[in-house]
């Protein structure tokens, strides 16, 4: 993905990718167009903080969405949270980014999340600072818009002050605006691909095809 000549809003998504399957592959793809965006930078976490103990190494996690997305011009790896072998907290994680070696204090970077993961900021670790080192965007339903009635009422004051309903609006500022988009809903869960594999039951169709190779090459998520 050429990052050095598009200057285009670039999205970051963070995860377990416990394993990446093809739901976190569709939102990615089609955040890409609804946001216009330049690209996603994909981020697996070293240890989540807010979840349990992922099932396989990180090194293994990050080489199947390395597998993911090696055909996708759009998508680009980002290892350092992996190598760094720590907790993995996303306001640290944007605040590197926006070190003048990778992306600097301008370039307007857009945080991907799931309705759920936004939901639950409050309990994020320094969540009011995301909104200085970039914007939100949050993923949802076709045709069921986020709730505001559901969120933490922080939240939803929040969505009223930030949020923007053009995508063009990100590229105006490099933080500090809330947006969300629809994306096309896949009935895949990790969770249900770890229990398929760990009864060797077939996961294919779920997932590409070169990371479930690499899953049984390794037999990772199989019982023992």
């Amino acid at each position: 993905m050429p990052e050095a000549q598009d200057d285009r809003p670039l999205g970051i998504y963070g995860g377990t990718f416990d394993p990446v399957h093809y739901g976190h592959l569709r939102l990615a793809e089609e955040a890409v167009d609804a946001l216009d965006l330049a690209g996603i930078r994909w981020i697996p976490a070293g240890q989540p903080a807010l979840r349990e103990t992922p099932r396989v190494a990180a090194w293994q996690r990050l080489t199947m969405v390395r597998l993911a997305i090696a055909d996708n011009p759009r998508f680009v790896l980002d290892t350092a949270e992996v190598e760094a072998a720590r907790t993995s907290y996303t306001v640290p994680t944007l605040e590197r980014l926006r070190q003048v070696d990778h992306y600097g204090p301008r370039r307007p970077l857009v945080l991907l999340l799931g309705a759920d993961a936004f939901a639950a900021l409050p309990a994020w670790h320094r969540w009011p600072s995301l909104y200085d080192l970039a914007h939100l965007a949050v993923a949802h339903r076709p045709g069921h818009p986020i709730d505001l009635g559901q969120l933490p009422a922080a939240l939803a004051a929040d969505w009223r002050q930030r949020f923007c309903d053009r995508p063009a609006a990100l590229a105006e500022s490099p933080c500090g605006r809330i947006a969300s988009f629809a994306t096309t809903q896949l009935a895949i869960s990790a969770t249900q691909i770890r229990a398929l594999l760990a009864g060797r039951r077939s996961a294919r169709y779920l997932l590409p095809d070169e990371v479930l190779a690499h899953l049984q090459q390794h037999r990772l998520y199989q019982e023992n």
